[in-house]
């Protein structure tokens, strides 16, 4: 998907009611592999755990069993509520900001554990007359703070309260999981491919820093 997308917004906004519907659905059901039909068949979906490690997922099925699916073992009741959207027809994109919170209370406080900073998607959407709306994702980036994540996994693990599938994940080599990869070998791009190919670009890059 390298293209410029230009959308009518009341189709972005029925694609987006879908898609927070279809959010909900899954968290009830805590299976997160349906939503994968709200993809483009050859969708890229991606996020960086270091610079060095980053996951990536190429077309549907891939969307479905790796970011949807194998991603997702051990957060059983985890839940990714959308806080705030931003959506531009222009370019066919919309930024969800999400709060990422583990439905486990913290015994000492009374809330739930969350990953603090904030978080959230970016996504472009694209035409598709075999979508459920007529619009589907071509692509989705996600970001987190990676660090908080790793104080709040630490603080579950030593609380007690931690469900088995979580500390297996956390045990795990994150390298060893399926859609990891190092930079150089990434099958997508970092940023989204008609970003990086500067379909978007707003300011001409410059050679030096700000001055």
């Amino acid at each position: 998907m390298t293209e410029a997308v230009t959308l009518d917004r009341a189709r972005m906004e029925a694609f987006w009611e879908d898609w927070l519907n279809a959010n909900r659905e899954a968290e009830q059901r805590n299976d997160w592999a349906l939503l994968a039909d709200r993809y483009s068949l050859d969708a890229t979906y991606g996020w960086m755990y270091t610079p060095d490690e980053h996951f990536m997922a190429v077309g549907r099925e891939e969307i479905r069993e790796r970011a949807l699916g194998t991603e997702m073992d051990g957060l059983d009741g985890w839940h990714y509520d959308y806080v705030a959207t931003v959506m531009d027809e222009s370019n066919g994109m919309v930024v969800g900001f999400w709060r990422q919170r583990a439905g486990i209370v913290d015994d000492a406080t009374g809330h739930e554990y969350e990953i603090l900073g904030i978080g959230g998607s970016w996504f472009g959407l694209v035409d598709d007359p075999d979508a459920r709306t007529g619009v589907s994702i071509g692509w989705q980036r996600d970001w987190f703070d990676l660090g908080s994540t790793a104080h709040t996994f630490l603080a579950l693990a030593g609380s007690g309260n931690a469900p088995q599938g979580l500390l297996d994940r956390m045990a795990q080599n994150g390298m060893d999981l399926p859609g990891h990869y190092r930079l150089a070998d990434l099958p997508s791009t970092v940023w989204p491919p008609p970003v990086d190919a500067g379909l978007h670009t707003d300011q001409p890059a410059t050679s030096g820093g700000a001055r």
